[in-house]
């Protein structure tokens, strides 16, 4: 029996060691009261962290986000969306916010809570991939991070870079092996 406890404590341990700190946080899903550990959720998965704005010029994102979750997550790929008012462009009240990604955009990836994507105010979510990246922090909404399977950045990718293209689309394939 001990050696089964110790085989089991070395085991969540090896799968707690692939968990990036930055996904080691319970976050609550959007309009939900239901919480979700986010290393549990992403592991073995390649992950596309976004902040999202429901009123931002590149909210039509939400589209080329869903179709690219929609076509790579039986493989492996986990789109997060994570509303932030930082710009001044997302709904006051997370009913809205979910009303906008869900009806108006078809979005079926997990959406969590708004929150600070930037500056001192930002989650440790964010802080810690804008470490990973060099500081690359959002400067806008709809900027990506994608994380490959073994929790380690691949790339940062500001909002201009559209989910359905490449080098995006092309980084997301390699890391899925494709």
């Amino acid at each position: 029996m001990k050696r089964i406890v110790l085989l089991l404590t070395l085991a969540s341990g090896m799968v707690g060691a692939a968990c990036p700190d930055y996904f080691n946080v319970e976050m609550r899903e959007l309009n939900s009261t239901q919480r979700h550990n986010l290393c549990q959720l992403t592991e073995g998965k390649v992950v596309l962290v976004v902040n999202t704005a429901s009123y931002c010029g590149y909210s039509g994102q939400f589209r080329d986000l869903e179709r690219l979750y929609q076509g790579y997550k039986e493989q492996g790929l986990v789109v997060l969306g994570f509303p932030s008012n930082d710009f001044r462009q997302e709904a006051g009240n997370e009913n809205k916010t979910a009303e906008v990604c869900r009806r108006d955009y078809g979005v079926t990836f997990p959406m969590f809570n708004r929150v600070a994507v930037r500056g001192s105010d930002a989650v440790p979510l964010f802080k810690g991939l804008a470490a990973a990246a060099d500081g690359d922090a959002p400067n806008w909404n709809f900027h990506k991070y994608l994380v490959g399977r073994d929790g380690k950045l691949i790339g940062s990718y500001g909002a201009n870079q559209n989910p359905a293209d490449d080098p995006l689309q092309q980084e997301v394939k390699r890391a899925l092996g494709l």
